[in-house]
């Protein structure tokens, strides 16, 4: 079985403000990639917050993810990640890195990667758009004890790098694998692509 944890601990700084709770569709970014998690086949989501926790936990009132509040966010992605990690259920194979900045990732793009972790033994899947990699991820938990010891300097690129023969790439058609938010910029054009779903 594959859970997800979404990363929504950062500072936004590059942004100017909380992107997470900026508006995005009939919700606000969090809520609405939040909601595609939960909506797939993902069967429990996790939402790692830090920056802001009350505001942002408070924006997913309602949705059956369960919040973990980082209070070492600061120091990077890879201590949410690893907040994350330490609070799953051992009976989970894999687990789906999703950011909570990529607003026009879809149920359905996610659903594809599960299917294609199904259908490989490679235990890390990743979607590659137009010859370039993306997120979400799925990593195997054989590498959770790893993860929580190593790669401080890299995160979890490191995990890629280190097991590259264990790597399975999904072409997809979809370039919102590819699309994060870390200006105001990536804000404007995230909500012309979804307008113009």
């Amino acid at each position: 079985m594959i859970c997800a944890i979404v990363l929504a601990a950062g500072c936004s700084s590059r942004m100017g403000m909380q992107k997470l709770l900026l508006p995005f569709g009939q919700a606000t970014v969090i809520s609405h990639i939040v909601g595609q998690v939960t909506t797939s086949m993902v069967k429990k989501t996790y939402v790692v917050v830090g920056h802001q926790a009350q505001e942002v936990t408070r924006e997913l009132a309602g949705s059956t993810a369960l919040i973990i509040n980082n209070k070492e966010y600061a120091s990077g992605m890879l201590s949410s990640f690893r907040a994350g990690l330490r609070h799953i259920s051992r009976q989970f194979s894999g687990i789906l890195v999703v950011l909570g900045d990529q607003p026009t990732i879809t149920s359905a793009i996610i659903d594809e990667m599960i299917l294609a972790s199904r259908a490989t033994e490679k235990k890390i899947v990743v979607p590659v758009y137009n010859g370039r990699r993306g997120h979400p991820i799925i990593i195997s938990t054989e590498y959770r004890d790893a993860i929580l010891s190593n790669y401080e300097d890299v995160g979890l690129r490191g995990v890629l790098r280190e097991h590259e023969d264990d790597v399975f790439e999904v072409n997809v058609s979809n370039p919102a694998v590819c699309a994060d938010m870390d200006y105001p910029a990536d804000y404007q054009r995230r909500i012309d692509e979804y307008k113009c779903r």
